[in-house]
C-alpha cells in the first residue's frame, strides 16, 4: 500500500479539494485560483513522491512557481485593463510545442527508466512536460490550454489508477467535466472581446 491510511487519504482529499477550487476559480478568471493551486501543489508534491511518480512530484514545484507568476500576470493585467483577454496560438506553434513535449517525454522517460525506480516513466514524463507547457498557457490566458489539459488529464487518470491514487483519479475525471465548461466560457469571453474591439 502506497499510503498510511487514513492520514494520507485525508491529505490526498485535501489536495483534491484545493485542486478543484483552483480549476473552478480559473474558469471564472478569478486570480484567487492561483492561491488554491499553491496549497494543492504543496500537498501533491509529497503524495506523488510517495507514489513513485517523481516527475509528477517535481512538477508540483513548477506549479507553485507558476502560481506566483500567474498571480503577477493576472493582477497586472486586471489593473491595466478592464477585461480578461483570451488569446490563441497559431496551428504551427501548436505543432512545435507538441513535438517538443513528446521529445522531452521520451528523453525523460529513458533517463528515469535507467536511473530510477520510477513508475511508468514515459507516461510520467509525457504528462509532466505537457502540464508544464499548459500551465504556462493558462498564465498567458491562451484558449487552447483547455484542450491540452483534456488530453493530459485523460492520460493522468490511467497513471493515477495504476498507482492506487483513486481520489486523484476521480479528481481528474471531474477535471474533464470542468475543462469542457472552462473552454466554452473562455470562447465566449474571446468572442465578446472580438465583438467589442
Amino acid at each position: 500500500m502506497i499510503f498510511n491510511f487514513p492520514t494520507n487519504l485525508f491529505i490526498e482529499a485535501l489536495a483534491v479539494l484545493f485542486a478543484v477550487t483552483y480549476l473552478l476559480l480559473a474558469v471564472k478568471q478569478d486570480v484567487k485560483c492561483w492561491f488554491a493551486a499553491i496549497i494543492s501543489s504543496t500537498l501533491y508534491f509529497f503524495i506523488m513522491y510517495k507514489a513513485g511518480l517523481y516527475m509528477e512530484a517535481w512538477l508540483q514545484i513548477f506549479y507553485i512557481v507558476m502560481a506566483f507568476y500567474g498571480i503577477q500576470q493576472w493582477t497586472v493585467t486586471n489593473n491595466n485593463q478592464s477585461k480578461f483577454i483570451v488569446r490563441s496560438w497559431r496551428w504551427n506553434t501548436h505543432f512545435w510545442v507538441i513535438a517538443i513535449i513528446i521529445i522531452l517525454a521520451i528523453i525523460t522517460g529513458l533517463l528515469l527508466e535507467k536511473f530510477t525506480n520510477a513508475a511508468l516513466p514515459f507516461l510520467d514524463g509525457l504528462t509532466t512536460w505537457g502540464a508544464i507547457i499548459t500551465t504556462y498557457m493558462v498564465a498567458k490566458r491562451l484558449l487552447e490550454n483547455w484542450i491540452y489539459w483534456f488530453v493530459i488529464d485523460m492520460i493522468s487518470i490511467y497513471l493515477f489508477l495504476s498507482r492506487g491514487l483513486f481520489l486523484t483519479a476521480i479528481l481528474f475525471c471531474i477535471y474533464l467535466v470542468i475543462i469542457f465548461f472552462g473552454y466554452r466560457s473562455w470562447i465566449k469571453i474571446r468572442d465578446k472581446n472580438i465583438k467589442n474591439a
